[in-house]
């Protein structure tokens, strides 16, 4: 029984440190895309919105149960990036693009 209890702390453990470590990965890899999305020579946005989308799809297939906050810490910068250099309010488009992605990443997982 007391085995049981302490096997059952390690994976609450594991989990939280699981949870800590993409919630870093994922806000590096939004702040990363809206660094390439700033530079004033880059003007491709199709591959902005892919990697948007798939980096947002791969934490949520990583982790389903948690699909808006990777949404959310991929998603934000853009927006947050665009709004504060050029008042470009458009680029919320962004997090609509990051939900769709953490989404179907999730809806992956749940189908394997």
């Amino acid at each position: 029984m007391c085995n049981l209890k302490i096997l059952q702390e390690n994976r609450e453990q594991v989990s939280k440190y699981k949870f800590q470590g993409l919630t870093i990965a994922a806000l590096i890899t939004g702040l990363l895309i809206s660094w390439i999305d700033s530079r004033p020579n880059w003007d491709d946005t199709a591959i902005i919105v892919v990697m948007v989308f798939a980096g947002s799809a791969i934490f949520g297939f990583i982790m389903p149960s948690r699909a808006w906050i990777w949404a959310v810490a991929v998603g934000i910068w853009i927006p947050l990036f665009n709004i504060i250099l050029t008042q470009n309010y458009g680029s919320i488009l962004a997090l609509v693009i990051a939900f769709a992605g953490s989404y179907a990443g999730a809806f992956f997982r749940k189908q394997f």
